[in-house]
C-alpha cells in the first residue's frame, strides 16, 4: 500500500487534466512488464531431417534460393535450418538484415568458408580477402581498396577492359554467323570467359586467350576447375571432416580443382614478376597499372600475393557472367526498354562506338536495367555473417556469437511488400523518384567492410559491354516465349543455356 501511494504521489501532477478513467488504468497495474527475449530454441524451422528430405526429393542443392521463399512462408522471417553439421539462422527481412550488418563489429566475416580453410591449410598456402579474418584480413581490405573501390582509379582500367570488349564483339559476331538465324548458343559461357579475361586484364595486364577461336588448354582447364570448386564447395562444407577419409572423391576433386587454380595464378604473377625484375635489371622505370603489380609495391609476402590473387580471379568473374546474361535475357524478352536503352546509348555517346567510363556514368537507364537484373538475380543469393565476438540482438531473438546467419537477398528482393510485381523485370522502378525501397531489400553486392571489393570493376565491365553490344546489336530470344529460370550451385546460374538471337543494327 505504502509503494502504492508513493507512485500516485508521484505520477498525479502528470496525469492532471486527463480523463479519470485513465488514470485509474495506469494506477492499477503499477508492475513494471519484462519481456523476455527469445532464444534458438524458441526459434521455428524444419528438424535436421524434414530440411535435408525437402531439400534432396525436391531438387538438390540446386533449390537453396527457392528455400529462401519456402521459408519465410512457412516459419516468417527468422529461421533456422540445420544442414550438415551446419546450424544456419536465416534472415528475410530487410530491417532485420540491417541489423544484423549493424552489429557485424570491427572484422566481420562473412561466413565461416570452411572448406576453403582446410585446404589452405592442408597445402601451406595463404590466405586471400576472402578467407581471411581479423587483422589480417583488415590489412589486405584496405591495400585492395585503394585500387578497387576509388572511382577514379577504377576508371583507369576502361582502356583494358575496351580492349577485351572489342573482342567480345568479335567473339560474338563469329559465333552468330554459324548460325543461319544469327543465334549465339549459351552466352552465359561466353560472357564467363569474357570475365575471365577482363578481370585478368586488370590483375596481370595480359591476356590469358579465353575470346581467341581456340581457347588455350591450360585456361580451358581452369575455367573448368572454376566451376567445379563451386559444386564441391557446398557438398565438402555439408559433410563432416571425418567423412572426406571416408568418402574420398568430393574432397579430392575440391583440392584438385584449387590445385590447378593457384598453379595458373601462380604461373602468370612469376611471369609478370620476372617481367618486372629484367627491367629494374637493365635500369629503366617500371610501371604498372595491374593490381599484381601494385600488391607486390606493397612488399607483402608472395605467399599472400598468390593468394589474394587467386581468390581475385574468382571474385568478379561470375558477377559479370551473371549480370551480361540475365541482363541480355531479359532485354531481349522487353523489347520497348531494349529500344530505350540502345536510344540512351546513342545520345550519350553520340555516334561514337567506345564508350568512355565518363560516359556510361551518364545513362541512367543502364544504371537501372543493371540494378533491377541483381534484384531478380543476385550473383549471391544468400549473403553470410558470423558474429565472432558478442552475441547479438535480431528482432526478438538473442542469437548466441560463433552463430552462422544467412541473410536471404533473394527471398527480400522478390518481396511484394517491397516491390510492386516483384517477379517482373521493371527496371522504371529505380527511376521514380517517388518510389521508394528499404535500402536493405535488395542489397546484391553486401554491405560495409565485407561488401564486394570488386564491384566497381565488375560494374564498369558490364557497362561498357552492353553499351557496345546494344550499338552493334539488337538481341531476341532464339525461339519467342522461350524461359530459364536460375539455380543455385553456390552462386545463382542460369537453370540451362540462354540462347539469344544477335541481329545487326
Amino acid at each position: 500500500m505504502a509503494q502504492t501511494l508513493k507512485l500516485v504521489s508521484r505520477t498525479a501532477p502528470l496525469l492532471r487534466g486527463f480523463p479519470e478513467h485513465w488514470a485509474e488504468g495506469f494506477l492499477s497495474k503499477p508492475e513494471k512488464v519484462i519481456r523476455r527475449h527469445k532464444t534458438l530454441a524458441d526459434m521455428p524451422g524444419p528438424s535436421a531431417a524434414a530440411f535435408i528430405a525437402d531439400l534432396f526429393l525436391k531438387g538438390g542443392l540446386s533449390r537453396l534460393h527457392e528455400l529462401q521463399l519456402e521459408g519465410k512462408a512457412k516459419y516468417g522471417p527468422v529461421w533456422k535450418a540445420s544442414f550438415g553439421p551446419i546450424l544456419t539462422v536465416h534472415v528475410a527481412e530487410p530491417a532485420l538484415i540491417e541489423q544484423v550488418l549493424r552489429q557485424e563489429g570491427k572484422h566481420p566475416i562473412r561466413s565461416d568458408l570452411s572448406s576453403w580453410k582446410d585446404y589452405r591449410l592442408h597445402r601451406g598456402h595463404s590466405y586471400g580477402l576472402l578467407t581471411a579474418e581479423g587483422e589480417e584480413w583488415q590489412q589486405l581490405r584496405s591495400i585492395l581498396g585503394k585500387h578497387m573501390l576509388k572511382p577514379k582509379e577504377v576508371e583507369a582500367y576502361s582502356g583494358v577492359l575496351n580492349d577485351v570488349v572489342g573482342d567480345l564483339i568479335k567473339k560474338i559476331n563469329h559465333q552468330r554467323n554459324q548460325n543461319s538465324n544469327r543465334t549465339v548458343k549459351d552466352i552465359s559461357n561466353l560472357f564467363y570467359k569474357f570475365g575471365l579475361e577482363g578481370i585478368s586484364s586488370v590483375l596481370f595486364e595480359s591476356r590469358i586467350g579465353c575470346l581467341e577461336t581456340s581457347v588455350p588448354k591450360e585456361t580451358e582447364r581452369f575455367i573448368q576447375s572454376i566451376n567445379t570448386m563451386f559444386v564441391m564447395t557446398l557438398l565438402t562444407m555439408a559433410m563432416p571432416k571425418f567423412l572426406h577419409r571416408i568418402f574420398r572423391k568430393p574432397w579430392q576433386k575440391f583440392c584438385e580443382s584449387w590445385d590447378y587454380m593457384f598453379a595458373f595464378a601462380k604461373g602468370h604473377i612469376d611471369k609478370r614478376m620476372a617481367d618486372v625484375a629484367a627491367k629494374v635489371a637493365k635500369g629503366e622505370k617500371v610501371e604498372g597499372k595491374y593490381l599484381t603489380f601494385y600488391l607486390a609495391q606493397e612488399k607483402i609476402p608472395m605467399k599472400s600475393v598468390y593468394g589474394n590473387v587467386t581468390e581475385l580471379l574468382l571474385a568478379g568473374v561470375d558477377t559479370i557472367s551473371s549480370t551480361l546474361s540475365w541482363s541480355l535475357y531479359e532485354l531481349a524478352r522487353h523489347p520497348d526498354v531494349q529500344a530505350a536503352l540502345y536510344s540512351e546509348i546513342r545520345d550519350v555517346l553520340q555516334g561514337q562506338v567506345i564508350p568512355s567510363a565518363a560516359e556510361v556514368a551518364r545513362m541512367p537507364l543502364m544504371k537501372a536495367v543493371v540494378k533491377e537484373v541483381l534484384r531478380l538475380y543476385p550473383v549471391i543469393p544468400g549473403n553470410a555473417r558470423v558474429v565472432a565476438d558478442r552475441d547479438i540482438q535480431v528482432g526478438e531473438y538473442t542469437i548466441p556469437k560463433k552463430t552462422l546467419i544467412t541473410l536471404c537477398h533473394y527471398a527480400t528482393s522478390r518481396d511484394e511488400q517491397y516491390f510492386k510485381d516483384p517477379n517482373e523485370f521493371q527496371p522504371d522502378r529505380w527511376l521514380k523518384k517517388e518510389e521508394s525501397h528499404h535500402p536493405y531489400a535488395s542489397i546484391p553486392f553486401g554491405f560495409g567492410k565485407r561488401s564486394c571489393i570488386g564491384r566497381r570493376i565488375a560494374e564498369l565491365e558490364v557497362y561498357l559491354a552492353l553499351a557496345r553490344i546494344l550499338t552493334h546489336f539488337e538481341v531476341k530470344p532464339e525461339y519467342p516465349g522461350s524461359s530459364v529460370k536460375p539455380m543455385t550451385r553456390t552462386l545463382l546460374v542460369p537453370q540451362k543455356e540462354i540462347n539469344l538471337q544477335f541481329l545487326e543494327r
